[in-house]
């Protein structure tokens, strides 16, 4: 089976749960919506979970899923109210930069030498950036950079970017000690399992189990008068896709060429945004976009 259809497949299935997520979803609270999806895919992993085979894990394995899960959640709250406050074309495509953000780091704090391919793809996502929001170039050349900034879902994006640059690098040293398999399975039931209980912990101390702002509530499982459980399901069932291609692909060809595809899922939220969310200036974006996706491109086979 060739890898790039399944690269593709899987940027395609991160694309339409995010876009299914804002679409049916986006009336819940932040926490809310991260429970819906954590628990979306436990239907179809848990059978598979129990169905294969367990490799040894030591405490390497264990002390890093237990670092890495604190994150994670904190990641899923910033990305769900950022898909919650702000245009799918505006907020997801600033996730291109968790490769920069780890490309940086590596170089401040380890410090590991910047490739010219690294630094071109260090341009390249930070002028598709600027491209989102060229059009309040005309105030000035610096207010795209200030458009970036006054968009909540931007910034909230470029926060989970940056959690993601820690969890990527966490997540590649618990495969190292299990297996690819196993750790996606495992790592998405265990967060089904973990972030539900964490938040409703959480809303209980803060402000008690059951709110009573309707939006906050946990259990407003219905928008407009419809019942979202089918949503729910299409949900876990993109994810699910999404987890088992991007092992199949990265099975089949070198993880740096795997991930440069998946992130054309920039793109395809884009497109989905005009789509589905009729939102405008499209065609800029896509040019920010597409220029964000070269620059994970060169910085992924740079490295």
């Amino acid at each position: 089976m060739n890898w790039f259809p399944t690269a593709l497949l899987t940027a395609l299935a991160t694309a339409t749960g995010d876009t299914i997520l804002k679409a049916r979803f986006s009336h819940l609270s932040p926490d809310s919506m991260a429970i819906v999806k954590s628990t979306a895919p436990m239907p179809f992993l848990l059978p598979l979970l129990l169905a294969i085979s367990w490799p040894e894990t030591d405490l390497v394995f264990w002390q890093t899923v237990g670092f890495l899960v604190p994150f994670e959640i904190l990641a899923l709250l910033l990305y769900m109210q950022a898909l919650r406050v702000s245009p799918l074309s505006l907020s997801i495509p600033f996730l291109a930069f968790t490769p920069v953000f780890i490309v940086l780091t590596g170089w401040l704090v380890l410090d590991e030498k910047v490739t010219i391919g690294g630094l071109l793809g260090i341009l390249c996502t930070i002028t598709g950036a600027y491209v989102l929001h060229i059009k309040s170039s005309k105030k000035g050349l610096l207010e795209p950079f200030r458009a970036i900034a006054k968009e909540q879902g931007s910034r909230l994006m470029l926060s989970v970017a940056g959690i993601y640059s820690l969890t990527s690098v966490l997540g590649k040293k618990a495969i190292q000690h299990s297996d690819p398999i196993f750790f996606a399975c495992f790592y998405f039931v265990l967060l089904g399992i973990v972030t539900p209980l964490s938040l409703g912990v959480l809303r209980w101390v803060t402000n008690g189990f059951v709110s009573h702002n309707k939006q906050s509530s946990l259990w407003s499982f219905k928008k407009d008068g419809r019942n979202s459980w089918g949503a729910w399901w299409v949900v876990g069932l993109a994810q699910t896709i999404m987890v088992l291609s991007h092992m199949w692909a990265i099975h089949l060809i070198t993880a740096a060429y795997m991930i440069a595809v998946k992130r054309t899922s920039l793109i395809f939220s884009i497109i989905y945004g005009k789509l589905i969310f009729k939102e405008k200036e499209i065609a800029q974006r896509l040019a920010g976009a597409s220029l964000m996706v070269l620059g994970v491109g060169l910085i992924v086979l740079a490295g």
